[in-house]
């Protein structure tokens, strides 16, 4: 007889979502000029929020905000001084974990384990990091002296870690920030707002601009501001790229991936499964780096596959809030309809479907765990970013043949490789075009280790020592 798990829901009730929200500017939360938009929760559908959507006078004033706290409080104050305000704010997030966590799975669909376990640690762990670096940038090799103004735009994926990710080393180095999260996420980052006058922050260090793409552009090719980070799709890092060419404004891209995760015939089967698991199913998929290519050695294939696939039986796709789901929703409609259409194509091309026998709800936005078999490098399902749980899986003979297919991509943000000879992963490890290259594991992260990709992957690093060049002028 199968096991069968109780319900163990995390509670809603440690969060209070206000009915609507304004605009973070000048450390107080303001009305704002343009429309409403609506949040929900894609577990569920329910509206959980209206928030303002910023228009031009909006994100001139959260402009003119930074920009008079760079010149006249942040900027000139020292490093430890900064450093200090730093630290209080990574302490509140750990003071506020449990809250943070629900808030983050409500709004964004993930399960409550992700973002209890591992994003909101990651994001106490990165102000905390470049708090230590606050007054020791001499020692970075950068310069010392702030860029000025920075403009944000972060995605739904990851949303307050992106924050953390995008903030964090920012202040570290004297920047102020305008900030738009993404406009199916935009909670946390409200919340975020409110630790930020918690923390008896510096009005108008961190201001806060919600909206959609209008809001993002508007933003970005503001004439005052002095650098621009984005995370996102290659499409619109493009669009950024083309629209700061020939300004003074620097520029930072994290955009798609389509990783290979590469397993040789001598890798422990169940250990790679494990991390195959974790490459393309954690967070639904929704992550750049995920290892949505599995290159496995042609004598292992059937072996591996028919262990992964009893795997991915076990995964337990649901209720987010549930501390036993695996699998939680899909962050929207419209990246659900993506998803199903790029996974309708691979069928159309004749690649071979699995799907993990699970029950989905019958409200909210969710799709199976899959794996595609039989996929040769010309399919599209191996090309494109499905930003989805679903893997494609090639076969290869030799490592210069595992090199070729890992590297036949116009992306080149991460790679995975499963062996047990140190000698081959470094000897292939060198030979990737990736900006990350896990060995015998996969999506490890850690605030002092540097994250960016090659190629239509964007350029530019964030984390670590290296993340602080790109908010520091020599």
């Amino acid at each position: 007889m199968a096991f069968e798990y109780a319900p163990a829901p995390e509670s809603r009730s440690v969060v209070d979502i206000r009915a609507s929200y304004g605009l973070f500017i000048g450390g107080e939360f303001v009305d704002g000029s343009g429309g409403r938009i609506k949040t929900v929760n894609p577990a569920t559908e329910e509206v959980l929020a209206e928030v303002a959507e910023a228009g031009s006078d909006d994100v001139d004033r959260a402009v003119a905000a930074a920009r008079t706290a760079f010149d006249q409080v942040w900027g000139p104050m020292p490093g430890r001084e900064r450093a200090k305000y730093l630290y209080r704010i990574a302490r509140i997030v750990q003071e506020r974990a449990r809250e943070l966590a629900v808030l983050e799975t409500i709004d964004n669909g993930k399960p409550i384990r992700e973002s209890r376990d591992v994003d909101v640690p990651l994001v106490a762990a990165h102000f905390f990091y470049y708090a230590g670096w606050a007054d020791k940038l001499r020692y970075a090799g950068f310069g010392e002296r702030p860029l000025g103004v920075a403009a944000q735009v972060i995605p739904w994926n990851f949303p307050l870690l992106m924050l953390a990710w995008k903030i964090a080393p920012a202040l570290a180095c004297g920047n102020t920030v305008v900030l738009k999260p993404a406009e199916t996420t935009p909670l946390t980052a409200l919340a975020f707002a409110e630790i930020c006058q918690q923390a008896e922050l510096p009005p108008g260090v961190v201001n806060i601009v919600t909206g959609a793409g209008e809001t993002g552009r508007l933003l970005v090719e503001h004439p005052a501001v002095d650098k621009v980070a984005f995370t996102g799709s290659t499409e619109v890092g493009k669009q950024i790229a083309r629209s700061v060419a020939g300004s003074r404004k620097r520029v930072t891209l994290e955009l798609g991936g389509k990783a290979a995760n590469i397993v040789f015939d001598d890798a422990p089967i169940d250990q790679a499964v494990e991390g195959i698991v974790n490459g393309i199913f954690f967070n639904q998929g929704h992550v750049c780096c995920a290892g949505s290519r599995l290159l496995v050695q042609e004598s292992i294939a059937g072996d591996l596959l028919d262990a992964l696939k009893r795997r991915m039986a076990l995964l337990r796709v649901g209720d987010p809030l549930d501390k036993n789901t695996d699998v939680g929703a899909i962050n929207s409609a419209v990246q659900l309809e993506r998803i199903r259409r790029l996974s309708e194509i691979g069928d159309a091309e004749g690649a071979e479907r699995w799907t993990a026998p699970c029950e989905l709800p019958d409200r909210g936005f969710w799709f199976a765990p899959t794996v595609f078999t039989g996929v040769s490098q010309a399919h599209r399902i191996a090309r494109e970013e499905i930003f989805g749980p679903v893997l494609s899986v090639l076969t290869f003979r030799t490592p210069a043949e595992a090199v070729e297919k890992a590297n036949n991509t116009p992306y080149g943000l991460s790679a995975g490789i499963w062996s047990e000879k140190g000698s081959r992963i470094l000897a292939v490890a060198d030979k990737l075009r990736a900006g990350v290259v896990w060995a015998n594991t996969f999506n490890k992260f850690d605030p002092a280790s540097p994250f960016g990709g090659y190629k239509e992957s964007g350029y530019g690093r964030e984390g670590g020592r290296h993340g602080l060049e790109a908010y520091l002028d020599r």
